[in-house]
């Protein structure tokens, strides 16, 4: 992966993943607040490239043997603790709690410096092609082990 590639997916930092993300007009309502649905987008690209910075390319899981593997979120809790602004700095940590059998669970948190705004945590089953559940596979389930890498 280039630099700059590596800039934009974010780092591996204290057994998770932390990306920063600005705030754009795009992300406000007519309040000049993040309209909470858009807290979803943030918090999904801080899952997609907590996965690509462990080398787990979401687009070549599909081909990774015959039954192929895909994640869907299947349940998520947020907590709204205070909003961001357009042209905030965002800060999105993900890290895994459990990943094993046909499920994941990760929890997030979305912060404008040291201020918590948004709590989460994501139950990520794992499926086959066929939408039916199949198991992670040890060596993945592996790789979202904070013990298993050196950050």
């Amino acid at each position: 992966m280039s630099d700059l590639f590596h800039h934009l997916s974010g780092q591996l930092v204290d057994g998770g993943h932390r990306l920063v993300q600005r705030v754009y007009y795009e992300d406000t309502d007519f309040s000049g607040l993040v309209y909470h649905a858009r807290y979803l987008h943030f918090l999904e690209r801080g899952r997609t490239d907590y996965l690509r910075c462990l080398g787990c390319e979401q687009s070549a899981l599909l081909q990774v043997d015959e039954e192929g593997l895909v994640f869907v979120v299947h349940r998520m809790e947020i907590d709204f603790k205070a909003p961001a602004r357009m042209d905030d700095v965002l800060t999105i940590l993900t890290r895994t709690e459990k990943a094993g059998g046909a499920k994941m669970v990760l929890v997030q948190e979305i912060r404008r410096d040291d201020t918590l705004l948004i709590a989460a945590k994501v139950i990520i089953a794992v499926i086959n092609r066929n939408g039916r559940p199949r198991r992670l596979p040890e060596t993945l389930a592996q790789s979202f082990s904070p013990a298993s890498r050196l950050v």
